[in-house]
């Protein structure tokens, strides 16, 4: 029955079903037609799903992205972004990274995080002399550490559906986060220098580094006040959201007055969508994952893991090329929402701590954004580069090459993901 499931489901992805719809399918025929249970117990399970106060956070934190976009605060950042890294070498390779850092993961998107940055920064780093499938593979690998460095709506996602805290995944992303952006700045260093880029401004200037904070403080504020309120106390994440919105609202239409009315509309319509699909998702994955669950397919991948080994430094190896390849096929969101019912409980078996395996799986998944054939901010770079995704995909794989150094030291030194957390008084 299991293999059924599976060889069904892949079959319905490859005739081009979206996902949304092949998890819900499923279930669907699965008790229709091979169970004794009734369908009426599957939109019991989809209610249940979405019958969650944090995942009222999720579009809430969509919104505030997109009215950043649309209030174009992404030129501050890229202006102190400049003035902080610009006389690097590749500089505008490293400015565009230290954007994505900053601006992180509010949209929910990666690939909207790519177009909004790229589409600035792309142009320039090609008239700067920049090799378009250079220019395009940065922007690629370095939207994807928004869905670490907190806030990002993929944890939201993430502890909501498998119950575990919201604050401590944003408290235990801060370390791998910065650590992948260091570790970009640093490949984009050596490429730049063998290639001869330029940099894009002569010196460090404290003074202009002073006066690009002074205009971009209102923005900046905003992580500080989500994280903060978040990891300390003062609102829950779904609280956070709603302030995030009613910030990013008093910026657009109160001190930089650059969103119309007809702008902000259609921000609003944008959002709905974006967080419409993430949370047909959520819906539909959960009787996808009650029928796993029925059918004790976790059980089934414990077993078969702890036949295989029972040395933990070996099983998370097997669960990170597992993950690796299945980022490869898979969108993010969907393989949380399919993988994290079943490799949860494995963790746990092992005695390996769910904020460590939480952040594993995360990082996972994220370097399978920027592969083919899934490969979705590739391909959100095409049209702005003007370059082959074949081209893209083969410049990118020095950062992804970056990006798994990462993941190993992550994988097993797990401090880096619990120190912060275990500071703050999240404890499992």
């Amino acid at each position: 029955m299991v293999a059924a499931i599976l060889i069904g489901f892949a079959l319905l992805i490859v005739i081009g079903i979206p996902i949304g719809f092949c998890l819900g399918l499923i279930p669907l025929i699965s008790t229709m037609f091979f169970m004794r249970f009734s369908p009426k117990v599957l939109p019991h399970e989809m209610f249940s799903a979405l019958d969650s106060f944090p995942l009222m956070a999720i579009p809430l934190f969509i919104l505030a992205g997109n009215l950043m976009n649309t209030a174009r605060i992404t030129h501050q950042l890229i202006a102190l972004s400049n003035s902080m890294v610009g006389h690097i070498k590749g500089g505008l390779a490293q400015v565009n990274i230290v954007v994505s850092m900053l601006f992180s993961g509010l949209n929910g998107s990666a690939v909207a995080d790519t177009v909004s940055v790229g589409s600035v920064l792309i142009p320039s780093m090609k008239e700067e002399g920049y090799d378009a499938d250079f220019s395009a593979a940065v922007t690629a690998s370095s939207s994807m550490i928004g869905a670490i460095i907190p806030p990002s709506v993929g944890m939201v996602i993430y502890g909501s559906t498998l119950g575990v805290s919201i604050g401590a995944l944003f408290a235990a992303g801060i370390i791998p986060g910065l650590m992948i952006g260091l570790s970009l700045m640093v490949v984009s260093y050596i490429i730049s220098v063998r290639r001869k880029y330029p940099v894009h401004s002569e010196r460090f200037i404290f003074l202009q580094f002073l006066k690009q904070l002074q205009k971009s403080i209102l923005p900046l504020m905003l992580p500080v006040i989500i994280i903060g309120g978040i990891i300390f106390g003062v609102f829950t994440a779904t609280e956070a959201a709603g302030v995030a919105v009613g910030y990013t609202t008093f910026l657009a239409l109160v001190v930089y007055r650059n969103v119309s009315y007809s702008e902000f509309l259609q921000c609003l319509f944008r959002s709905g969508v974006t967080a419409g699909v993430i949370l047909l998702l959520v819906g539909a994955s959960a009787p996808f994952a009650w029928l796993l669950t029925i059918l004790e397919v976790p059980k089934i991948v414990a077993e078969g893991l702890t036949e295989i080994t029972t040395n933990k430094i070996l099983v998370l190896l097997l669960i990170n090329v597992f993950l690796l390849v299945m980022g490869m096929l898979l969108d993010a969101t969907a393989n949380i929402l399919i993988l994290g019912p079943i490799l949860m409980p494995v963790a746990l078996a092992m005695g390996i701590d769910p904020i460590h395996f939480s952040l594993v799986m995360i990082i996972n998944l994220i370097i399978g954004l920027g592969t083919p054939p899934v490969g979705t901010v590739l391909f959100a770079t095409v049209p702005i580069a003007g370059v082959k995704v074949e081209k893209i995909a083969v410049a990118i794989l020095p950062f992804c090459l970056a990006q798994l150094a990462v993941l190993g030291l992550v994988t097993y030194v797990p401090v880096l993901t619990t120190w912060i957390p275990s500071l703050l008084g999240y404890v499992y």
